[in-house]
């Protein structure tokens, strides 16, 4: 099986956008403290969210074909280099169009972190101070209302994805804000907030 150092590598030689990379990460955060959470396997866990749009950037997809561009092409690939059929199989559940209907603890968990890892992370950089570490509950779900704000993401998938978990909204939101602290530097999300003393 691959380790993270293989997986991040994978990412970087097919995503040259620095921002995917970074929302690679930010749903990464989310997805591994969900494992901990749940006394999964972290790593298997942070693999899968890591890798979970590598192919995008080459095969978008607009169409949304079930078997080809992203998540297919993605996972042909990963299949090849000896990822497990679980990782395969959750990476091809996040995108309904595939028709891989979402079954495990873990393909909830990536479906309902990616586009709220990308939310949060726009409602961040829209903050005085840049930061994700004052950002709090009531100010995302005042933006989620806003239809013309980060207008590429789904509010639809952002609520399904908290149902999913057998979690009310806010708790997501909040447990997905505390993952995403926790990185804040790596995600370039620290803004203008100072670091804490001891921090």
């Amino acid at each position: 099986m691959p380790v993270r150092d293989d997986a991040w590598k994978l990412l970087c030689e097919y995503t040259a956008s620095e921002s995917l990379r970074k929302h690679a990460l930010a749903v990464e955060a989310c997805v591994r403290a969900y494992a901990r959470k749940n006394g999964a396997d972290e790593e298997l866990w942070g693999l899968t969210a890591l890798l979970h749009d590598f192919d995008y950037e080459r095969w978008p997809n607009n169409a949304h074909a079930p078997d080809q561009e992203h998540p297919a092409e993605g996972v042909k690939i990963l299949r090849e280099l000896g990822y497990s059929e679980e990782i395969a199989r959750a990476i091809l559940s996040h995108a309904d169009y595939t028709g891989v209907l979402r079954q495990s603890p873990l393909e909830h968990t990536l479906f309902a972190c990616d586009e709220l890892a990308g939310f949060l992370t726009a409602c961040a950089y829209i903050r005085p101070s840049k930061s994700i570490l004052d950002l709090e509950v009531s100010s995302v779900k005042k933006r989620l209302k806003d239809k013309a704000f980060a207008r590429g993401v789904s509010r639809e998938d952002v609520r399904k994805g908290a149902e999913e978990l057998g979690l009310p909204l806010d708790e997501h939101i909040a447990f997905c804000i505390a993952a995403l602290r926790e990185h804040a530097d790596a995600l370039g999300l620290r803004g203008a907030v100072a670091a804490q003393p001891g921090s």
